[in-house]
């Protein structure tokens, strides 16, 4: 299969390619990918006009087989002023593998410009972090670029531009927000304070919530982790464009020795 995109349609189903592949199991997606593929389908969802997506909140229920998925997508409480839409992704049997809700709400009519705040130092600044995949291709670098501006992998607070360089799904343009998709689930790999090697940190959900639909190609994290002793592992991002801010990411945590 060729693998110029994170997923390509075959029989009614989206099959990943091995893009799409994360850290912590050769035979799973990355959280990244169905993200963006989620968001994609339900930006497709009818919407009044003046609508535009607040916040999405992932359920990853169980890890994304690097095989065939079904999508589903539902308007769960229609609205002019806020609508509620609801997807799934399951594999083949209809076992379920990702919930998603999102929130879209109306514009703000004449409130005041707070402002978007400044960027981070842009993405020709940066660097990979000293990054090296434990397995090729993987979803990063392999499908989408990143550059430390600040902090590095397995060093706390730290803060990244990604590049999604190949389409969500093949011959489909991404959207802004797919691209914000894909970025945001970054948060608590790139701001771990604990080794790859001795830990695992993975997220079971993912919330993104959004403040303006970012611009250009380049999505910047401005991550931090915070794990309680005996307690619950935290991420939280802060979400750029090249312009300013665009929103945030939240990310609860497994964490546990390897």
């Amino acid at each position: 299969m060729s693998a110029a995109a994170l997923y390509e349609r075959a029989n009614g189903h989206l099959v990943p390619t091995e893009l799409t592949r994360g850290p912590w199991d050769p035979g799973a997606q990355h959280g990244g990918p169905p993200a963006a593929l989620i968001m994609g389908a339900l930006q497709q969802l009818p919407a009044a006009e003046g609508l535009q997506f607040a916040r999405v909140t992932y359920e990853l229920l169980r890890p994304v087989p690097i095989g065939p998925v079904e999508l589903s997508t539902e308007i769960v409480r229609p609205g002019r002023r806020v609508q509620l839409l609801e997807a799934t992704v399951r594999d083949p049997s209809g076992t379920e593998l990702v919930r998603a809700r999102a929130l879209q709400v109306r514009r703000a009519r004449g409130a005041p410009d707070t402002g978007a705040g400044e960027p981070p130092p842009g993405p020709e600044t940066g660097d990979d972090g000293r990054f090296r995949p434990p397995r090729r291709p993987m979803f990063a670098p392999d499908a989408i670029e990143l550059r430390f501006v600040q902090g590095r992998f397995g060093g706390g607070e730290s803060t990244a531009w990604f590049h999604l360089h190949v389409p969500v799904v093949a011959g489909e343009e991404p959207t802004q927000l797919q691209r914000l998709a894909a970025a945001a689930d970054f948060g608590n790999g790139i701001s771990s304070p604990l080794s790859w090697d001795e830990f695992v940190f993975i997220n079971p959900d993912l919330t993104i919530y959004i403040e303006r639909e970012p611009t250009g190609e380049w999505i910047g994290l401005q991550s931090t982790t915070r794990i309680a002793p005996e307690g619950i592992g935290l991420s939280e991002s802060v979400l750029y464009d090249q312009c300013g801010r665009v929103g945030r990411a939240i990310q609860a945590l497994v964490v546990a020795p390897r």
